[in-house]
């Protein structure tokens, strides 16, 4: 197993670590468990920038890759909306969008993949990635309301609560557009699956 395919195991493995450590009864846990999630959000960058430059991209690794990228966004996706950290309506728009976005597109590659074809990731995909690794660690923080009103004020939490909730917002509807786009850019796989029946 090459060093790219290693970092994205231990990715895997830093995922139920991130979770562990967020409900921990410490009051800083969660930025610990924002400091896991940073870590292996590095790891992301880490291990593709490895393969593409040193040639070992393999098979395992674009397996492992994407899988870890998911573990990541949605156990931190469902840590937030299980803590009530954001509201319970939008906190199931938002997980069903994302979810359903990773589901859809990973079907995609898979048909892609049975006609020996690769699809990469477009720049509105690497760009919802960006923002949601902004976004759902920001909101981890939010279960440190106590410990943000101490050291700042109840003025200031309410503010951060509500850049949390936008830039979420945001992340979810980049989700929305990327997916759409990544079905235009490859309508072709569709079209020649229908040609074949």
């Amino acid at each position: 197993m090459n060093l790219p395919n290693k970092l994205s195991c231990l990715r895997i493995i830093l995922v139920p670590v991130m979770a562990i450590v967020f409900y921990i009864n410490f009051a800083y846990a969660p930025l610990i468990a924002v400091g896991v999630f940073i870590v292996a959000a590095f790891t992301d960058f880490l291990d593709g920038h490895i393969a593409r430059k040193y040639n070992m991209v393999t098979d395992l690794g674009k397996l492992l890759d994407p899988i870890a990228d998911k573990l990541l966004i949605l156990f931190s996706l469902f840590l937030v909306v299980e803590a009530n950290l954001i509201p319970v309506g939008f906190g199931a728009f938002c997980g069903g969008i994302i979810m359903g976005r990773e589901l859809l597109i990973s079907a995609v590659r898979q048909i892609a993949a049975s006609k020996g074809k690769v699809i990469q990731a477009n720049i509105y995909g690497k760009i919802k990635t960006f923002v949601q690794d902004i976004a759902l660690p920001a909101t981890m923080l939010l279960k440190m309301k106590d410990v943000i009103v101490n050291a700042f004020s109840q003025q200031f939490f309410d503010v951060y609560q509500i850049f949390c909730w936008s830039i979420l917002g945001l992340a979810t509807l980049l989700t929305i557009i990327s997916g759409v786009v990544y079905l235009v850019q490859n309508k072709s796989v569709f079209a020649e699956d229908k040609e074949n029946k």
